[in-house]
């Protein structure tokens, strides 16, 4: 299937213009064509960014220098400003008449303009294969070709892996269905680092070095690298990368548990934030705009800060100020962007982490764009960078041998982002606007509005919603969180990515289809005609505070220390444990929410919580919790290990 990729012809000079459409028409019929160029024109900027905003194919504007604004000082450099600011992924092109224009367009738009074509040279053929080159380089997945090359070289393997292509399940009696499930070109591409053509991800210095330096300029960011171990090491690698073993950093209390497991690998020491809650569904917001601020001035010697943007249910930082105070007082800032890794592509989910002056992204690909699970990307814009010392930690947690699989698959999901992702986008945001309308039409589920999620201490903070991520409430069902979960999957085939005891949370992505659509809303509409009476609304019990740390995480983490019971054998919350100090991450989910990390010392409250989810909160599991013989236990340290610790002093 041949794409199509429009190309924007921008000028006021209808006589060119014409000529200039009709010359590279011209040469797109006589040329080899094989990304489908079409010529279409735009008479100023107004209609240009029009077309631009309406039209997904457009991937290439020629804009004329010689364009006229009434009002407006070099109306074409302003042009090109404002369609980069827009889409950046499109590629630009400046006419000039000659080299003193070429240096007032570079003085105020150099950032934005790819290349320069001069009026006096009017080569249309010369012009369309450089137009046509420029898309074969956006649009080039050097890592992903290479091993389809490979593949179709069909060498002998007398290598890793043992499989040896798929051989060793071909033809067999008892394994070989899952031969036919995972496919031939899948197994004949799990191949090992024993074939030099398709580089070492562990040192980059081909076509996987271009992979990620092609990503690098897809998201804005100074260097990208690719991860096969997910976002969750990736959280890892920067930490060690940025923290030394005592080193202070500031987090947000509801950062996803590899953070938490950061701050044990490093050694560091955290400064916990708690999240803004919204009691009345069970939601955890951004930390407050307020508490950061004064994080950030307690604690100028931080070295990191750590936030979380967009959240699981879609809320998202106005990141600028934050990080602008977090850079005035010299501390790195680190967003996990995990659920937002799309954002780049269009211009309602913009500015992203990076465009906001983040010195670290890590992103999920997997999760909301087109790679395989566990493909996820590093982006990189520290000034400091340190690109050996990264290049160790990465080293340390990276498998010897990653499934080039999932690094064809991150090349691909950029190609398709810079490609057609604007287009993608557009359509799923009309999706979810559509889906909105009719959840809201069954008269018992309601899908949730920003307002409505909104913890009120952070209603001023310029929070924004991410509209892809639907969180739906369903008190008004007649439905269990548990009863709708099972209908919707056993009776309609539909499997929704969470819930909470009032809400369910839908994902919309660019492989939203409007006939999933069609089956999502059908189902509901079914289970609202049910008409059961509305269930009384419970509540998970509120998350106590964070209490105090009273060594490092690390510290707490490798002692040996002594298993004491939950509950005491009155099933009541067990008095010992009070005042103890744990040596594990305790998080019930959902919500996903540390209640203890290493090192923090437990009080009533927190085991009341602890002992009332047991009760109550069947549903919930609880990570981090020894269990034996039906009982769950708590490890904590012993007091002659709390007195040993090393830089015990700090705590007291």
């Amino acid at each position: 299937m041949t794409p199509v990729s429009r190309v924007l012809v921008v000028s006021d000079d209808a006589p060119w213009q014409a000529e200039a459409l009709n010359g590279l028409g011209a040469a797109a019929v006589r040329l080899e064509n094989p990304y489908g160029l079409t010529f279409v024109g735009a008479a100023g900027a107004t209609a240009a960014l029009d077309i631009i905003a309406r039209d997904g194919e457009v991937q290439l504007v020629l804009i004329d220098k010689q364009l006229r604004e009434p009002g407006v000082a070099q109306p074409a450099a302003q042009l090109a400003n404002a369609v980069s600011a827009f889409r950046p992924e499109i590629s630009l092109y400046v006419v000039l008449f000659d080299d003193d224009e070429r240096a007032m367009v570079e003085d105020m738009a150099s950032h934005a303009v790819d290349g320069y074509f001069y009026r006096d040279e009017s080569d249309f053929n010369g012009w369309f294969r450089i137009l046509a080159a420029e898309l074969a380089e956006k649009s080039a997945t050097p890592f992903y070709d290479k091993l389809r090359q490979y593949v179709r070289m069909a060498k002998d393997s007398w290598h890793t892996p043992g499989h040896s292509g798929g051989d060793s399940l071909k033809g067999s009696p008892w394994v070989g269905d899952f031969y036919e499930f995972a496919g031939e070109s899948l197994l004949r591409a799990d191949l090992s680092v024993s074939v030099p053509m398709l580089d070492s991800l562990l040192h980059p210095t081909g076509v996987i070095a271009e992979a990620q330096a092609l990503a690098a300029k897809a998201f804005g960011a100074r260097e990208t690298y690719f991860a096969t171990n997910g976002t969750s090491t990736s959280n890892k690698v920067i930490f060690q990368t940025l923290l030394a073993p005592g080193d202070k950093l500031l987090l947000d209390r509801n950062c996803h548990k590899s953070v938490h497991h950061g701050v044990i690998l490093s050694g560091a020491l955290p400064v916990y934030l708690d999240s803004s809650i919204n009691k009345q569904y069970g939601i955890f917001g951004p930390v407050p705009k307020a508490t950061i601020f004064a994080a950030i001035e307690a604690n100028p010697d931080a070295r990191v800060l750590i936030l979380t943007s967009c959240t699981y249910d879609g809320l998202r930082y106005d990141l600028g100020p934050i990080i602008e105070a977090a850079h005035e007082k010299g501390i790195k800032v680190i967003v996990d962007e995990a659920w937002y890794g799309f954002a780049r592509f269009h211009p309602a989910f913009r500015p992203t982490a990076l465009e906001s002056g983040a010195d670290y992204v890590t992103q999920s690909t997997h999760k909301v764009l087109s790679a395989f699970s566990q493909a996820s990307m590093i982006h990189v814009n520290d000034p400091a960078f340190d690109a050996h010392l990264f290049r160790e930690n990465f080293n340390m947690h990276a498998s010897t041998s990653p499934q080039y699989s999932l690094i064809a698959s991150l090349d691909v999901a950029r190609k398709q982002a810079v490609m057609e992702g604007y287009r993608l986008l557009d359509r799923t945001l009309k999706l979810a606007q559509e889906l909105r309308a009719k959840i809201n039409s069954s008269g018992a589920f309601r899908v949730l509005e920003l307002d409505d999620l909104l913890p009120a201490e952070v209603r001023e903070d310029g929070i924004r919603l991410d509209p892809t991520k639907l969180t739906v409430d369903f008190t008004q069902s007649g439905f269990t969180a548990d009863e709708l979960q099972h209908a919707l999957f056993e009776r309609y085939n539909v499997q929704v990515e969470k819930s909470t005891f009032s809400t369910i949370t839908l994902l919309l992505t660019i492989g939203t289809t409007r006939s999933k659509l069609s089956r999502l809303y059908d189902a509901l509409l079914r289970l609202a005609k049910e008409k059961r009476p509305p269930r009384p609304l419970g509540r998970m019990p509120e998350i106590p505070r964070f209490t105090r740390l009273a060594c490092l995480p690390r510290d707490a983490f490798y002692e040996a220390g002594e298993r004491l019971p939950l509950l005491d054998d009155d099933g009541r919350p067990n008095a010992a444990l009070a005042g103890r100090v744990c040596c594990d991450q305790i998080v019930p989910y959902p919500p996903g929410i540390p209640v203890l990390v290493p090192g923090q010392a437990i009080d009533d409250t927190i085991l009341a919580y602890l002992a009332r989810l047991q009760k109550t909160q069947k549903s919930i599991e609880m990570h981090g919790l020894a269990e034996d013989g039906g009982e769950l236990y708590l490890r904590v340290l012993r007091q002659d290990e709390l007195n040993s610790l090393p830089g015990r002093a700090l705590f007291n």
